[in-house]
């Protein structure tokens, strides 16, 4: 059985996203990004709401194209049009696009079929309302949360409405000199 991973930047108070959506508080460097390659190295599937596709499909496919592509814009950009994407959206269900599939209807025993397939992770990257939906069917097997140092107040929360109490499991921890802290989980077995 293939795990689905949760990797999301939160805010001190649990946000994943400012009130529109913003994410310019989330600090990146080279450092972190070397951190999350090994997250994508051992994934070949991704999941995405609507909202966070578009963001990554706008940038991703042709970013190491660039003239002043990054290492990591080019590492991230061949995972990126290597796997198969999911994108969870009822809005573009019967569109048709390379390596992506867009699930519109049945979510949860399409997302559950996933999970029973051959292959390496599944890994979620934002989607806060996915992430929720997820996690209350407990499909969400280990959560990577960067913490960044920052009290946003308000904005999208990653566990607003939860239902359940879950139980994790803290199994590494990890602080970068930009004061993000990465907190990786698993569910409490």
């Amino acid at each position: 059985m293939r795990k689905i991973i949760s990797h999301m930047h939160i805010s001190l108070d649990g946000f994943a996203a400012g009130p529109n959506g913003e994410m310019n508080w989330i600090k990146l460097d080279n450092k972190t990004f070397d951190h999350v390659k090994h997250l994508t190295d051992e994934s070949d599937a991704a999941i995405y709401g609507r909202v966070t596709w578009e963001m990554m499909d706008n940038y991703w496919p042709t970013a190491a194209d660039k003239p002043n592509a990054t290492k990591h814009d080019k590492e991230h950009s061949a995972w990126y049009n290597s796997v198969n994407k999911f994108v969870i959206s009822k809005s573009l269900k019967g569109e048709n696009k390379e390596k992506t599939t867009f699930i519109g209807d049945d979510i949860l025993n399409q997302v559950g079929k996933l999970k029973q397939q051959d292959g390496k992770n599944i890994v979620i990257f934002g989607s806060p309302s996915i992430v929720r939906m997820l996690m209350k069917e407990n499909f969400i097997d280990e959560y990577w949360l960067y913490l960044n140092p920052v009290i946003l107040g308000n904005g999208i929360s990653m566990f607003a409405e939860m239902i359940d109490k879950i139980e994790l499991t803290l199994k590494t921890l990890k602080a970068f000199a930009n004061g993000v802290t990465a907190l990786h989980f698993a569910i409490k077995q």
